[in-house]
């Protein structure tokens, strides 16, 4: 059987290597290895063919909405009229929540988080040792963790 986890890198995964030795697995069936990282960012904009989850204009949207229906019902008693006072509400609000999505985007560097997977970690070991192995690398951390 083949245990995999992922672990940041730290001074974790030296010690669930330890301790998995001490355990009487051989260095031989132990094998880490290291993942590259992301060079470049994310791209802002998401394709018809990929999308990340994360939207640019869902917040730009429900702005450009309530600033929309605000600019309508008080362009009842406003010069323009409520037409003229919606489209500039819309498109205000559609900016405005724009500026701010950016804003937060570059505040929070987007495609970079705050944990990690930077090395993988497999074992091959009987199936008698699984809840040995188990205990053994949530205790020191995995961030995730499977059987095969």
């Amino acid at each position: 059987m083949f245990v995999i986890a992922t672990f940041e890198n730290s001074i974790y995964i030296e010690l669930a290597i330890a301790a998995l030795e001490k355990q009487g697995i051989p260095k031989e069936l132990i094998l880490a290895a290291p993942l590259d990282k992301r060079k470049e960012l994310r791209g802002l904009f998401d394709s018809i063919h990929k999308s990340d989850g994360f939207s640019l204009f869902d917040g730009p949207a429900i702005l450009g909405t309530c600033l929309m229906l605000l600019g309508a019902i008080y362009g009842y008693i406003l010069e323009w009229g409520p037409i003229l006072w919606g489209i500039i509400g819309a498109l205000s609000g559609l900016l405005l929540g724009f500026v701010i999505k950016m804003l937060l985007l570059k505040k929070n560097k987007r495609g970079s988080n705050n944990i990690t997977s930077e090395i993988v970690l497999m074992v091959r070991c009987e199936d008698h040792k699984w809840d040995q192995v188990e205990k053994i690398l949530w205790d020191h951390l995995a961030l995730g963790l499977t059987k095969i």
